[in-house]
């Protein structure tokens, strides 16, 4: 029944507002809904992913989250819990607020079923996020750390380093991201010796904090790849070096394949044109890591066969962003429900058992 009042009522009235004005009403709705509304997210034994080992494990009671981008400052991470994510992540954040990239920076493509936004990390800094985090949500919650816009790339892990430090104990995973279009430079960071060192740095100031904390159990690292001619076995290399749980796989994609003529020609695209690369890319990453990394997944998931189609391809969680702006609230319950059915009709008995069948 959601599912068809957001597609036939609620989405024409935002589809005729601009895109961040439209987001920012839905913003407002999920702050109601969170404060009166408290659904545990949908689980089984199908469903329920454990990453991590020992008194580290992390426990998600679905494989379904919400990507970074769509609430930066943890503004409804209440309503948006209660609509059956598994997980969430919030961000990117950065050490000082930055308003971001001059408007129009969020464009529609309803026909493409996509979205370009040239946003560049507008968010209210990690202070803020932290005070907003205090109360956490219901279900695992990831951070997802960048650098401010005016910082050099020669002085980037003090950002990152800034922004663990600041939220270490606001999250149950942190993800790096060098890999957004829309901050110039940033993706050198995803390159040979820039990206083991950065990950190096932010490992051991991990292991310091975690140090500092006896019985807290040590949030999950992981780093954040772009689809677009990244060198992923070096990639794996540093992040299995600097021990790190992790890959989310992918960012937003510079190609505009898909997109009718006029499309800006800045920003990253995300949606249905991005489903199938992420899903190589995916598939990609593990082969080289060998079930030696956690694997998340986003890029293009509109249904339970997308999310399903992620996780044959090898991972063990996968996001939507997109798919929740044209899809609605309705998508991340349905997605969950038919998963199960999905898994079971497949002879699996959990995700886990199905992680990289197509590989």
């Amino acid at each position: 029944m959601i599912d068809g009042f957001y597609r036939r009522v609620l989405r024409p009235v935002l589809f005729l507002l601009p895109p961040e004005a439209a987001h920012a009403l839905g913003f407002l709705g999920l702050r109601f809904w969170g404060r009166w509304v408290r659904r545990p997210a949908p689980t089984d034994d199908r469903l329920r992913v454990v990453l991590g080992s020992g008194p580290d494990a992390l426990t998600f009671p679905n494989p379904i989250g919400l990507a970074a981008g769509f609430d930066k400052d943890g503004e409804a991470v209440g309503g948006l819990a209660a609509l059956g994510f598994g997980f969430l992540e919030v961000g990117t954040v950065t050490p000082r607020p930055q308003p971001g990239n001059p408007a129009p920076r969020l464009f529609r493509f309803p026909g493409a079923r996509a979205l370009v936004n040239r946003m560049g990390f507008n968010n209210a800094g990690a202070d803020a996020l932290s005070a907003r985090l205090a109360e956490k949500p219901a279900v695992p919650l990831g951070v997802n750390i960048g650098k401010n816009k005016d910082t050099p790339n020669e002085r980037a892990a003090d950002d990152y380093v800034a922004c663990l430090e600041r939220l270490y104990d606001r999250a149950d995973f942190f993800v790096v991201n060098v890999s957004s279009p829309n901050t110039p430079g940033l993706r050198d960071l995803q390159a040979g010796a820039a990206l083991a060192n950065l990950l190096s740095a932010l490992r051991e100031r991990a292991d310091a904090l975690q140090a500092a904390r006896p019985g807290r159990k040590r949030p999950l690292l992981f780093v954040k790849v772009s689809p677009d001619e990244a060198d992923y076995p070096s990639i794996v290399a540093a992040v299995l070096g600097a021990r790190f749980d992790g890959i989310v796989a992918t960012n937003t994609t510079r190609d505009r394949s898909g997109l009718p003529p006029g499309a800006p020609a800045e920003g990253g695209l995300s949606g249905a044109p991005l489903k199938a690369r992420s899903t190589e890319v995916v598939r990609a990453l593990a082969r080289l890591s060998a079930g030696r990394l956690a694997i998340i997944a986003a890029g293009g998931v509109f249904s339970p066969e997308d999310a399903y189609e992620k996780i044959l391809a090898g991972a063990d969680l996968v996001e939507v962003y997109t798919g929740f702006v044209y899809e609605g609230p309705g998508l991340v319950r349905r997605l969950s429900r038919r998963l199960s059915k999905l898994l079971a009709r497949g002879g699996f008995a959990n995700v886990t058992a199905a992680r990289g069948y197509s590989v």
